[in-house]
């Protein structure tokens, strides 16, 4: 049994077939013997228009509130992706960076990961559950700080821990973003 961390952006969750696809990868990981976290960014285009819509409102939105608005569309394909795999027979949960041990700094849409404490996510994985993370919201000073994108209005600069990307680990994952490697804060892969 090996420990699998998956990446999904979100061209591969932009509609509810899409992520019917990616549980079925799961699903499969799973059947395999396999626990498996998944990172699953926003769907489709969705972080893209919040932060349009948050310039249309202003032209120099709140960063702690531009922070809290693009988690939001994490939280929704997080947890549509978590459903799919109960209607598949698969425990699964979601979880914010804040209830996987994220723990960053206080930049606000540009934060760095200091600290990454995972014992909810090892917890949930002996109970068999397929754990189901947000890429980027962290909290720093028990706030939302997002750890950025490149997007049109170049808003950060990506989730790095110790240099090594995102949580800093790479696993061997199915959704095409990972290099291999150990997971020697989290758990064996």
């Amino acid at each position: 049994m090996a420990l699998i961390v998956q990446k999904y952006g979100g061209s591969s969750v932009a509609d509810a077939e899409k992520i019917k696809n990616v549980a079925g990868r799961i699903a499969r990981a799973r059947d395999e013997g396999d626990e498996v976290v998944v990172v699953v960014s926003a769907m489709g285009d969705t972080t893209d228009e919040l932060i349009e819509l948050a310039y249309q409102i202003s032209e120099n939105p709140d960063n702690r509130e531009l922070d809290v608005l693009l988690s939001t569309g994490e939280v929704v394909s997080s947890t549509l992706l978590a459903m799919s795999l109960h209607v598949m027979g698969y425990p699964a949960i979601s979880l914010s960076g804040a209830q996987a041990g994220i723990r960053t700094d206080s930049a606000y849409s540009r934060a760095r990961i200091l600290q990454i404490e995972p014992k909810r996510v090892v917890r949930e994985l002996g109970k068999g559950s397929a754990s189901v993370n947000l890429p980027a919201p962290g909290t720093g000073e028990g706030e939302y700080r997002h750890c950025g994108r490149l997007s049109g209005h170049d808003r950060g600069h990506g989730c790095h821990h110790a240099g090594t990307g995102w949580l800093g680990y790479h696993c061997r994952g199915a959704g095409g973003h990972s290099g291999g490697g150990s997971v020697p804060d989290l758990h064996r892969c």
